[in-house]
C-alpha cells in the first residue's frame, strides 16, 4: 500500500482525490497523505482504496479533511451501512454531507472495537509513555446487546427502517439531541457543518425515543430538541429549547401533538431553567439497585447498559484491591445525579463516608433527593478543586469521572495531594485519559488496572475505566 495519490478531480468546486488508507486516528477518521500532506478521511477503513471529497483543506492547512464517496478497493471489513442519511458515499450522492453520530456503522462492529483498541493503545503511548506490548493486549469490550455481536432483524431493532438485514449494536441511546430544520421538522446536522438536515429514523435509539415519532410534529420556533427515554421503561421526557422570540402559545400546539403519557419541558438556554408543561420535569433512572431521578438535560450515561456496567467496573477494582470496605472513606467527584454515589454508600456502610461532589447546581440537587436517606453521605455543589481545599480528608479511595476534557494537570496534583490510597479514573476521551495519566505518572503514580468499553457502537466513541495507585 502506498501512500500517494493516484488522481484527483474537481467536482462542484470541492476536490476530489484517490487515497490509499493508513491506520485509524483519534476522532473518528483515518489517515491518509497526499503529495505528503496529512488527510484526515472519515468513512474509510484502513487498509482501503477510496475516492475522496475534501471537506476541509487549503493551501495553508496543516491538514485536510475528507469523506469517502467511493470505494475503489474495500475492506473485508465493510458491510452496508445501516443508516442512509449517515452512510457517506449515499449522502454526498445526494450532494449533501452525512450526518454525525454514526460514523463508524460502515465497519463490522468486531473490527470497530479492534480499531478503538487500537486508537486507545496509541493515545497511551504517545501522551502518557504507556506501552501496551505485544499487540492486541487491550480490549474493547462489547455491552449489552452487541455482545458477542447478536443481530437484530429489522422488526427487532430498536431503530427502524434498518434495510440490510440482522444489524448488530442498534437501539442503545437513551438520550438523544435533536436540532430542527427551518421549515419546522425534526433534524441532525451534517457533520462539521450548520446544515440540518431533516430525519425519519434513530436507529442507535431505544423504542421509547424512535415511538415518539417526533418527525411527523411541527416543531417551528424549536431550536432544539432533547429526549430522555429511561431503558427501565418509566416515563419518557421531551425538553424543548424555544428559539428566541418564541411565544407560549406555539410550545402549547407541540403539547397537544405529543402523546399524554409522555413529559413535557422547556429549557430556557439563557438560565438553564427547565420549566414543567406537563407532568415532570425529570425521568427516573434505574441501576445498580438504586433508583436516580435525572432532571431536564442533567447528565446520564446514554447507552442502556452503561451505567450498570460502569458501576461494576469501578466497584470491582476498588474492591478487589481492598480499598473499598465497610468503615472506608471514599469521594465522588463530578459525581452528576449520584450514579456511583449510592453504590459507594451501600459498600461503605453508616461506619464510612462518601463525599460526593458536582459542580451543575441542577445536577446537585437532584443527588440531594436521590441519597437523601443515605446519612453517610455528604453531597456538596461546587468545583472540585475548591471543595477538596475546604474538605480535606485521608481517602481510602477517590472515583473521578471528569467531562469529556478531562480533570486538568491542576486537579490531578491535587487529587494526589490529598493522598488517596486508590484512584478509580472513568473517561470518555482516550486523549484527554492518557494526558491525565500522563500528571500522575509524573507524580508517581501508575496504572494499575485498565478495562475499555464499547458503549457507543458505530461511533469512534469508548469508555475506560482505570485504576490508578501510588507506585512503590
Amino acid at each position: 500500500m502506498t501512500p500517494d495519490t493516484r488522481t484527483h478531480t474537481h467536482n462542484e468546486t470541492r476536490t476530489e482525490l484517490t487515497l490509499d488508507v493508513g491506520p485509524v486516528a483519534h476522532g473518528g477518521h483515518c489517515v491518509a497523505r497526499h503529495e505528503g500532506r496529512v488527510v484526515f478521511v472519515r468513512h474509510g477503513i484502513p487498509g482501503e482504496k477510496v475516492r475522496v471529497r475534501l471537506t476541509d483543506d487549503g493551501p495553508s492547512a496543516k491538514f485536510w479533511r475528507a469523506d469517502v464517496v467511493e470505494v475503489l478497493e474495500p475492506s473485508p471489513d465493510r458491510v452496508p451501512h445501516f443508516w442512509d442519511l449517515a452512510d457517506s458515499a449515499r449522502s454526498w450522492s445526494h450532494r449533501h454531507p452525512p450526518v454525525g453520530g454514526a460514523e463508524l456503522g460502515h465497519i463490522a462492529l468486531e473490527r470497530q472495537r479492534s480499531l478503538k483498541a487500537d486508537v486507545l493503545a496509541e493515545q497511551l503511548k504517545r501522551l502518557a509513555g504507556v506501552e501496551f506490548a505485544p499487540a492486541g493486549q487491550i480490549t474493547v469490550e462489547a455491552v449489552g446487546i452487541a455482545a458477542g455481536d447478536a443481530g437484530l432483524s429489522p422488526e427487532d431493532a430498536d431503530g427502524q427502517g434498518v434495510e440490510h438485514g440482522p444489524v448488530p449494536g442498534l437501539g442503545w441511546r437513551t438520550r438523544a439531541g435533536f436540532a430542527v430544520t427551518p421549515a419546522g421538522k425534526l433534524g441532525m446536522h451534517a457533520h462539521r457543518s450548520d446544515a440540518v438536515l431533516p430525519v425519519r429514523e434513530m436507529p442507535l435509539a431505544v423504542d421509547g425515543i424512535n415511538a415518539l415519532r417526533l418527525w411527523d410534529i411541527d416543531l417551528q420556533g424549536i431550536a432544539r430538541v432533547e429526549v430522555a427515554a429511561p431503558a427501565n421503561g418509566s416515563r419518557p421526557l421531551v425538553l424543548l429549547v424555544p428559539a428566541p422570540g418564541t411565544r407560549s402559545k406555539r410550545l402549547a400546539g407541540i403539547l397537544a401533538q405529543l402523546p399524554d403519557d409522555v413529559s413535557v419541558a422547556s429549557l430556557d438556554p439563557a438560565s438553564g431553567e427547565v420549566l414543567q408543561l406537563r407532568g415532570r420535569t425529570y425521568v427516573q433512572e434505574s441501576a445498580a439497585g438504586h433508583d436516580y431521578r435525572v432532571t431536564g438535560d442533567g447528565f446520564w450515561q446514554i447507552h442502556r447498559d452503561a451505567p450498570d456496567t460502569l458501576v461494576g467496573a469501578v466497584t470491582g477494582f476498588l474492591h478487589d484491591g481492598g480499598y473499598l470496605a465497610p468503615g472506608s472513606v471514599v469521594a465522588d467527584l463530578y459525581a452528576g445525579a449520584g450514579l456511583f454515589t449510592a453504590p459507594l454508600a451501600d459498600a461503605v456502610g453508616v461506619t464510612g463516608s462518601v463525599l460526593s461532589v458536582e459542580g451543575a447546581p441542577g445536577t446537585s440537587r437532584d443527588a440531594r433527593k436521590n441519597l437523601h436517606d443515605a446519612a453517610q453521605v455528604e453531597i456538596v455543589q461546587g468545583r472540585v478543586e475548591r471543595v477538596l481545599r475546604q474538605k480535606p480528608r485521608n481517602f481510602d479511595a477517590l472515583i473521578l469521572d471528569p467531562p469529556r476534557a478531562g480533570a486538568g494537570k491542576a486537579v490531578v496534583k491535587q487529587l494526589m495531594d490529598a493522598g488517596p490510597r486508590a484512584i478509580a479514573y472513568v473517561s470518555c476521551d482516550p486523549a484527554s485519559f492518557a494526558r491525565d495519566l500522563s500528571y500522575f505518572r509524573q507524580g508517581g503514580w501508575g496504572l494499575a488496572g485498565l478495562r475499555a468499553f464499547d458503549l457507543y457502537p458505530h461511533t469512534h466513541h469508548m469508555e475506560t475505566v482505570a485504576l490508578l495507585t501510588p507506585e512503590g
